[in-house]
Parts: C-alpha cells; structure tokens; sequence
C-alpha cells in the first residue's frame, strides 16, 4: 500500500470518528482515531474489497470474530460482550494486540464479507416517505428494495411508530416498535395506519438469511457495542421476517430490475428504494441506476426513494404517464433513523 492509499484510508478513520461516530459510540471513535496513525494496521484493513466502507468493515471483522467466542481481554471494553465496559480511552492497545494476533482471519472477512446493515431504525424515515407515496400513487405499493440484506426495511409497515414522544403509527401491535424525533418547523404528513402494500421484493449481491447462524451473527456485529436498543430492535425484526417471508433474490440490481419490475402488474405503484447502499456505488452504476429507471418511467408509473446518490439527503423521483414528474427532497436523516429533519413544503 502506498504513501497515498496510506493517507487517503488514514483520512476515512479520521472522518469516520468524528463524522458519525461522534457522541453516539465513543468506543469506536477512539479506536478509528488512533487506528488512522497506525500503518500496520491500515494495511490490514486495506484488504477490504474495492467499494466497501472499510471502517464500518474493519470494526464489523473485529466484533465477529469477539462474537464467535475469540478469547482476548479487547471483549472487556465493548457493551455489547460484558456488563460493565472497561473506559473506551484504553482500549486501543489491546484493539491493535487483537488485530495482530487475528490478521489472517480479519482479512479473510474483510474480503469476503460485505457492509449490509440492515438497519430497522432506519424505516421511522422511509415511513413518512411511503405514506407521500401512497399520497400520490393512491393505490397499493410494490417494494422493490436494492441492497435488501435480510430483507428487514421492506417491511416498514408492519411496524409501530411514535414521534416526539406521542402517537402512534404504522402497525400499533408490532412487535417492533420505533421511536424516531423529527426536528424542525416542518411535519410531514403521516397516515395514522400504514399505507397497503401489494407485494416485496429485496434484491441483493448477497442476501442474508436470519435463519442461518452466520449471517444473523454478521449483522450483529455490523452493530456498534453501546447500541443494545438496535441489537433488540434486530432480534424482533428478524421473527417479523420469519413470519412473513418477503421475496428475496440474490445478484445484481442493475440486471435484474428491468426484468423485475416488467414482471409486475401494470396496475402496481412500483416503489423502487435503497438506503446508504449507494455509498458502495460508483459514479458509472449510480447513472447506469437513473437510466434504467427513467427508461422504466416512459412504460409505467415508478417511484424511487433514495439518499447517498449525490448527497446524503432523502430523496424522491417519480414518474407518470410516461415521463418524469417531480424529483423531491424529502427529508435530512440520521444514518440510524434516531431523527429526521422534514424538508418537503409544511402542513
């Protein structure tokens, strides 16, 4: 690895730790921050697969291998292996003991596995989006998720919902339940029960079965230690997808949409939508992406709802009768769905 790649993934740790990491998993800020002056570590983590974001990777690998019963005393300091967390300011040298020791089995995942958290937290956002949606289309949605993982966003509507502390929406006897603050002047406009969907579809590169040992375990770890809540929140989801069996495939989105989508009643308000799957996009597969829609678009009525195209906001496109109607900006969002800033018109 050279001087540039060296300072470049030095620099995403730095980002990492104070970008998002920051008054929400004081563990991993510490750790990504001392990890960025690091070298021999920056090589380990540098085996992750072109597209993926390593840091979100690297510390995954590490809370695997922890979570599969490797013995070290690193587990003293993560939340989510011991009840009481030694101080996250002293981690860091038992982090870098653990790496070294680990190297072969950490650059084994880290090439092998991909970023696909499968964040429930998230749908307390995509639930105003698709209550717009259904606002406009005023008929049944079909969901078409990119980057489904085990398929949990697709189902939003079977969960409840409380905003600022009051009311609920959604499904009210889920067992899932999410509490999201919406901030600013601005409320979006929320049905009081969830807008009908038609049918689900989840399309990923590898879809993760909740069912098998390995991939429940992989999308635990991708959570961060303090987050218990979201660990809780997971377990719940998973019995909802047991239950209800969305339609998951497994391959590549930019081939099997077109066919997807043609597959479906012309009747249908197709909803395409993705979340943070397009940071693992390059710019050629994001406009190879808007392509196929706006060629979809000329056919049949779709929706696409969407954040981290161009920039990390919540975005909405649609087309009608054969042309494109209306791109939105719908909302500023919180990466696990803690809160949202409505940014579309008022009531």
């Amino acid at each position: 690895m050279g001087i540039t790649e060296t300072f470049r993934l030095a620099e995403q740790f730095k980002t990492f730790a104070v970008a998002e990491c920051r008054g929400i998993s004081p563990l991993y800020e510490t750790l990504s921050l001392h990890l960025a002056e690091d070298e021999e570590l920056l090589r380990i983590a540098a085996s992750a697969r072109a597209g993926q974001p390593i840091p979100n990777l690297m510390f995954g690998a590490v809370h695997a291998l922890l979570m599969q019963g490797a013995v070290h005393e690193l587990r003293e300091y993560y939340p989510s292996l011991t009840p009481i967390a030694r101080p996250e300011a002293l981690a860091f040298p038992c982090f870098r003991d653990f790496c070294r020791r680990h190297a072969q089995e950490l650059v084994a995942l880290l090439e092998s596995r991909r970023v696909q958290t499968n964040e429930v937290g998230r749908c307390a956002y995509l639930y105003p989006a698709f209550c717009e949606i259904y606002a406009i289309a005023s008929r049944p949605l079909t969901l078409v998720e990119i980057g489904t993982s085990a398929g949990l966003q697709l189902l939003w509507d079977r969960y409840a919902y409380r905003y600022n502390g009051v009311d609920a929406y959604g499904s009210p006897a889920s067992l899932v339940r999410l509490d999201s603050e919406i901030r600013g002047k601005r409320q979006p406009s929320l049905r009081k029960l969830s807008p009908p969907v038609a049918a689900r579809i989840g399309i990923d590169l590898h879809v993760n079965d909740l069912g098998r040992e390995e991939d429940a375990l992989w999308l635990k770890a991708l959570i961060w230690p303090e987050h218990h809540d979201r660990r809780t929140r997971l377990d719940s989801a998973a019995k909802l997808v047991h239950a209800c069996r969305p339609d998951l495939v497994e391959g590549d989105a930019l081939a099997l949409l077109a066919g997807l989508v043609s597959a479906m009643p012309k009747e249908a308000a197709v909803c395409v939508f993705h979340t943070h799957v397009a940071n693992q996009f390059s710019y050629v597969e994001k406009n190879q992406l808007m392509a196929q829609l706006d060629q979809i678009g000329m056919s049949r009525d779709i929706f696409h709802l969407y954040n981290n195209m161009q920039d990390p906001l919540l975005h909405l496109d649609y087309w009608q009768k054969g042309r494109r109607q209306r791109s939105l900006v719908l909302a500023e969002t919180d990466g696990h769905g803690r809160w949202f800033r409505w940014l579309l018109g008022s009531s």
